[in-house]
């Protein structure tokens, strides 16, 4: 595994020998805008291993994306290889239609130290729900960016992740649940939830099974590839592209969904993700 190889990957070619916020946020962009999370390959029928070679030579030389526990743990590498102060943590997320957290930890994300303040950082959410830059770890207090408002509160130790949502103007009218929560489900969109208990990769071997054999978990449910833009995302859930641009008015994401057939999901992904896959996707 070499770093420069993981920045060439990236599109990456900034100084990087001061191991601070500045840096940490723009190696943080390119990494969201150029790797997808994708749970594809549970849908070609190709095994996901929790091994970090395995990942890196998945995402860095065969240029694929992958779900938190790749795409956050390659981070977690590349960072810790420039000297940052990193550790990995477990979260529970927030499953809309159950209106609960699960009740397994399923998500990895990172926490980052510099000069004594606490970052949250987590290229591996997907979606609209994609943080843009590291998040100062602090309860209570908004953070704006991009994607929306983002905000962290704490009670007894466990720590909430949330995001105010924005309307979405959609011209086709027609919704993908993966993007719209239920009407009446209120201004704040909650996330996940964690503990800052640090943990290893190799406590989530039994997830990483576990999510490839459940037949209950989106993951198993839909084939999903989101990448992160310049402006906005795009995503890939079965045979739905949904393009979005953020702030597109004033509180107002500007929505475009099609429909395309078996064919043209192919094209799409070698086109606006840059992945070829080496086996049959089944959308």
């Amino acid at each position: 595994m070499n770093i420069q190889e993981y920045f060439g990957r990236i599109s990456y070619d900034k100084p990087h020998k001061d191991a601070d916020l500045q840096t940490l946020t723009a190696i943080f962009q390119h990494h969201i805008q150029a790797i997808p999370f994708e749970n594809l390959s549970m849908h070609c029928g190709e095994p996901i291993e929790l091994d970090l070679q395995a990942t890196y030579n998945k995402i860095v030389r065969k240029k694929r994306g992958g779900w938190c526990l790749e795409g956050n743990h390659l981070l977690f590498w590349a960072l810790q290889e420039l000297g940052y102060d990193i550790c990995i943590l477990g979260a529970n997320s927030y499953e809309p239609a159950e209106r609960a957290y699960t009740a397994a930890v399923n998500h990895i994300l990172l926490k980052v130290v510099i000069q004594g303040n606490s970052y949250i950082v987590d290229a591996s959410f997907g979606g609209a729900y994609q943080m843009w830059q590291p998040l100062m770890l602090i309860s209570g207090k908004d953070q704006p960016q991009v994607p929306g408002i983002f905000r962290f509160t704490e009670d007894n130790g466990t720590w909430y992740f949330e995001k105010v949502k924005r309307k979405h103007y959609i011209p086709e009218k027609s919704e993908t649940p993966y993007f719209t929560d239920a009407p009446g489900a209120g201004n704040i969109r909650k996330i996940y939830r964690f503990t800052l208990e640090p943990r290893h990769i190799n406590d989530f071997q039994e997830l990483n099974m576990y999510l490839q054999v459940s037949p209950d978990n989106i993951l198993q449910k839909k084939s999903i590839c989101s990448l992160q833009s310049t402006e906005g995302l795009i995503a890939l859930v079965g045979w739905t592209l949904t393009e979005m641009k953020y702030n597109y008015t004033e509180d107002t994401d500007l929505v475009h969904i099609t429909t395309l057939t078996d064919e043209e999901v192919e094209k799409t992904l070698k086109e606006k993700f840059n992945i070829v896959l080496e086996n049959k996707l089944v959308p």
